[in-house]
């Protein structure tokens, strides 16, 4: 259904528990997060209220699974015990303040420069915090990475590195579980409950978050390639070059069927589009954009086109804005968004409070 500014598609089976019961935080067992940069932005309404207000309804654990600015939303939600709209708030001026030195006769910063701004900015929120984001009593943080396997993108190199995506664009271009020749999949999860998902659908690995390698494993998951430099080597992980999680699942497309024999069987997943695209590579596939069974128990959040249209630029807030627009306009619209943004916390929770829920299809 749409609700002036947000609307609500849901799998089968999602689809037919909302209209039976209505939204129940008690329902909730997963909550994904996608790459996508500063659309994230737009989901900082509904995150502070999400976490904030309507899961404090509940008591079941409920496991965080995030890839790059979804890695560090969920990371945030995480280490907000007691005040997470500050937490929110402190994240998306953080993201949206962020500034990167050009050098003379270039048009974009440099990605050793970016990546190290980059990493002091997640250490001013998380440095010294990383037990407290292992130690929430609720909820379970999943960090997705992708690492280079063997070959060209075994390490980051000046020539190796462009021919490695070159080859891993032309693979996944056949077939995405190609793709698993160039990269794999890193989970890093939280050591108290591994992630309750069947993650046969592409090369996968699971390791433990740990105090050590937290914060490599956040700058690892938002390490757009060409943009950031890659994260190689960390603690507790395998070798290798660790990339942007988005680039093997830009949306998350995952098996979440695992969760229906739950007692939490439901997977609410705020998002900035109805499309769940499966890798960052995709996005050009659009034969690869549609539902599958994977979602029949996901409950998607998005915007509305009208909402969308009232923003700043009548979009989203996206990477391309650090080159279109100078830094103050930059800055205002994403703030802006922020702002707007609570306008579907607001709707949702006056979703949330029905005794049935109608839900457009997924």
């Amino acid at each position: 259904m749409s609700s002036g500014a947000l609307q609500v598609f849901a799998g089968p089976a999602a689809k037919a528990r909302l209209a039976e019961r209505g939204l129940r935080a008690e329902d909730v067992g997963l909550i994904p997060a996608a790459a996508g940069g500063p659309k994230g932005l737009i989901l900082n309404g509904l995150d502070r209220f999400i976490f904030g207000d309507w899961l404090a309804q509940s008591r079941q654990t409920v496991h965080l699974v995030g890839a790059s600015i979804g890695a560090w939303r969920m990371a945030t939600a995480a280490l907000a015990h007691r005040d997470v709209a500050e937490a929110f708030n402190v994240m998306a001026e953080a993201y949206v303040t962020q500034q990167y030195d050009v050098l003379p006769g270039e048009k974009r910063p440099r990605p050793e420069g970016v990546s190290k701004r980059f990493g002091e900015i997640l250490g001013e929120i998380f440095e010294g915090r990383e037990s407290e984001v292992l130690a929430h009593p609720r909820l379970r943080l999943h960090v997705i990475t992708s690492r280079g396997r063997a070959g060209l993108l075994a390490r980051e190199g000046r020539l190796r590195t462009p021919l490695g995506y070159l080859g891993a664009f032309a693979a996944n271009a056949v077939s995405r579980p190609l793709l698993g020749r160039f990269l794999e999949r890193v989970v890093f999860s939280d050591p108290r409950d591994p992630l309750p998902l069947k993650l046969n659908d592409f090369t996968t690995r699971e390791v433990h978050l740990s105090r050590a390698n937290l914060r490599g494993a956040l700058l690892a998951s938002c390490s757009i390639p060409f943009w950031l430099q890659a994260q190689h080597d960390l603690p507790g992980a395998p070798r290798g070059a660790y990339w942007d999680g988005g680039i093997t699942d830009y949306h998350l497309h995952l098996d979440y069927r695992a969760l229906q024999s739950s007692t939490a069987p439901l997977v609410l997943y705020p998002h900035f589009q109805r499309q769940v695209v499966p890798g960052w590579l995709d996005k050009a596939l659009k034969s690869r954009h549609g539902s599958t069974a994977f979602l029949d128990n996901v409950v998607l959040l998005c915007p509305s086109p009208e909402w969308i249209a009232g923003l700043p630029g009548a979009k989203l807030p996206d990477r391309n804005d650090f080159i279109a627009l100078d830094a103050e306009e930059r800055r205002r619209r994403w703030r802006m968004a922020a702002v707007e943004s609570q306008r579907l916390a607001d709707q949702f929770a006056a979703l949330a409070q029905r005794d049935s829920v109608s839900a457009l299809p997924l």
